[in-house]
């Protein structure tokens, strides 16, 4: 499953760049991925919607087993 959610990270991270952020894949475990948004995204004041709207969205179209994706 890691490597499913790896996979669709790679799809949001060209627009994570543009901007000067990226995310990086933390572990998964239990239904539960944990990112860090990284670069300009980590310190966005809209860092919250960018991962429940960007990052959140595009796991869960692609690994449906992610209940839920966690940022730290």
């Amino acid at each position: 499953m890691k490597e499913k959610v790896a996979a669709a990270l790679e799809k949001i991270r060209p627009a994570l760049r543009a901007d000067g952020g990226d995310v990086e894949l933390v572990d998964v475990k239990d239904g539960i991925a944990t990112v860090r948004l990284t670069g300009s995204c980590g310190s966005c004041p809209m860092s919250t919607m960018t991962l429940v709207m960007g990052v959140e969205r595009v796991i869960a179209e692609e690994v449906p087993e992610i209940k839920e994706v966690i940022a730290v």
